[in-house]
């Protein structure tokens, strides 16, 4: 199963549309991304229906942030890209019926209902500003310099 890394990738792009003066359009995201404008413009939009980020059409327009990063939240994120699932573990498909198969499913679907719930609580608790403070942080101590390029 291919990973989705789909969050931490609007993540990173909303930091850098937090310190751009105007809107980023879907080809200079995609460029940042090393993805095609098409995937940006669809995956924004679920940002953009979410109420996290607004969309200008035409000449001079682009995506920009509805509200500042300090206003939104990781969970409000994750929820915008449809909740991706978190691991590639599932449960039985066979239907067989047999009673063993039916609690190791029960016991594997508690299991990951426990880790998604804990790793949905997390992201309640962290503001997208959080991010860019860390980053700053390891800007202003040298730490990954050669790396930051808007």
């Amino acid at each position: 199963m291919r990973a989705d890394n789909r969050l931490p990738r609007v993540l990173h792009a909303l930091l850098h549309m937090a310190e751009m003066k105007g809107p980023a359009t879907s080809s200079q995201l995609a460029k940042m991304l090393g993805t095609n404008p098409s995937v940006v413009r669809r995956t924004m939009s679920g940002l953009r229906d979410a109420g996290l980020l607004i969309s200008v059409k035409g000449h001079g327009g682009g995506w920009s942030l509805k509200k500042p990063l300090e206003e939104i939240s990781l969970i409000e994120v994750y929820e915008a890209l449809g909740q991706p699932q978190l691991f590639a573990i599932g449960l039985s498909q066979s239907g067989s019926g047999c009673l063993m198969e039916k609690a190791a499913d029960q016991f594997t679907a508690n299991a990951l209902a426990k880790a998604s719930s804990a790793f949905q609580a997390e992201l309640r608790e962290v503001k997208v500003s959080e991010i860019a403070h860390q980053f700053k942080n390891q800007l202003e101590s040298g730490a990954g310099r050669k790396q930051h390029q808007i």
